[in-house]
């Protein structure tokens, strides 16, 4: 019989080393375009690509660690993944060129892709069924400590001891995580027969789940909303005159996103999905408005509650539907599909969507951010909520 209890050895450890592998992404993830600029003179195009050559990487790997996690192994694959991810942690220290840092941040993309992969489809199996989206959120939370603590210790680290600091810092979480995987131990599944026989065919349905496709593409569309929080509000803030606002905006969006994790998965555990799901859109599509609107500086601070109730919940929520949603042997894949349309959203949102500031100014970009989260729930509707039924 399969028990209740969630806060296990295995998981703790699973929280544990997802904390360190988000923090390493983080803490260098918002330093190392000023990095690039700083110590190789790079120009914006480059320094923009040191920064995102490690998404580029994540995203390769994620594609194909979804089809070969049960052939490598799950603990296998997290462990190779995490010696590289120290490996390339540490090698950033005595680089010498901009291209040097661009393939060093390329690799240790592909091993966060793949060992977050890992890990993540590994967990889901840790959570019992009937906890899924409350598990699902509390897991997360390892996610948003490291999205609130990662970018202050960049700014604290780089400021206060250089850019070596925030490298030997990174270096240490990832031996953190290391250590972490050497005691885990994480559910193995041996693929069936058909699956042998298909090992090396690499077709399209063998490296994405379609069932999970069709709920995760709204992570594509909150990504792409979402990403230009990340890239245009400290501009937006400052063009208002109040420039401080944006740091008050991340620190009070971490604290409400990590207060939303410990009640609203176990809500949608009990009551279905769309009792969550549809508020979540409103508050997330509201704080677009707000930010749109905003006059002041409290104006944006206090967009950072939908903000927080509405993407922090998303996330985990849309998560847990989409391992629902597929069956177990391709828990895997699933998760490997939830992850490669957030990364797309994310990786493209400030491209696509930076496109158009020169046409509508910032004001319009935020307000069309709040027509994608409005769409995002239109498809929501067809892919899911109209067919729900209560758990």
């Amino acid at each position: 019989m399969e028990t209740s209890r969630l806060w296990t050895r295995d998981f703790v450890l699973a929280f544990g080393i997802n904390l360190a592998m988000s923090l390493t992404f983080y803490l260098l993830m918002t330093s190392m375009a000023g990095y690039a600029i700083d110590r190789f003179g790079a120009g914006e195009t480059v320094a923009g690509l040191a920064s995102s050559a490690y998404i580029i990487g994540a995203l390769i790997a994620r594609i194909f660690a979804g089809k070969f996690l049960d052939f490598v192994g799950r603990k296998r694959m997290t462990l190779i993944s995490l010696v590289v991810f120290v490996l390339a942690a540490i090698a950033y220290i005595p680089l010498a060129d901009v291209w040097s840092v661009i393939a060093v941040r390329f690799i240790h993309g592909l091993a966060f892709g793949a060992g977050n992969t890992a890990v993540q489809a590994s967990v889901q199996m840790l959570i019992p069924q009937t906890r899924r989206a409350e598990g699902t959120g509390y897991f997360g939370t390892s996610t948003s400590l490291a999205t609130a603590v990662g970018p202050f210790l960049a700014v604290y680290l780089t400021q206060h001891f250089g850019y070596s600091a925030m490298f030997w810092a990174s270096a240490a979480f990832s031996v953190f995580g290391l250590v972490l995987a050497l005691f885990i131990r994480l559910p193995e599944r041996t693929p069936s027969a058909d699956e042998q026989a298909a090992k090396w065919q690499l077709k399209l349905s063998s490296i994405i789940d379609y069932r999970a496709l069709r709920i995760s593409s709204i992570m594509l569309l909150a990504g792409l909303a979402y990403a230009n929080v990340l890239a245009f509000l400290t501009t937006w803030a400052t063009e208002l005159g109040v420039p401080e606002a944006a740091s008050w905006f991340f620190i009070l969006f971490a604290v409400v996103m990590l207060a939303s994790r410990l009640f609203v998965g176990r809500i949608q555990d009990r009551r279905g999905d769309n009792v969550v799901m549809y508020p979540i859109f409103f508050l997330f599509a509201l704080s677009f408005v707000i930010i749109a609107l905003a006059e002041s500086g409290w104006a944006i601070v206090l967009a950072a509650v939908p903000m927080g109730l509405g993407f922090g919940s998303l996330f985990p929520c849309t998560q847990a539907i989409a391992v629902n949603v597929t069956s177990r042997e391709r828990i895997g894949l699933a998760i490997s599909t939830f992850f490669i349309m957030l990364d797309l959203g994310t990786g493209l949102g400030p491209v696509l969507l930076g496109a158009i500031v020169p046409l509508v100014g910032l004001q319009g970009l935020y307000l069309t951010c709040a027509g994608l989260v409005v769409l995002a729930g239109a498809v929501y509707h067809g892919v899911h909520g109209r067919v729900q039924s209560r758990p």
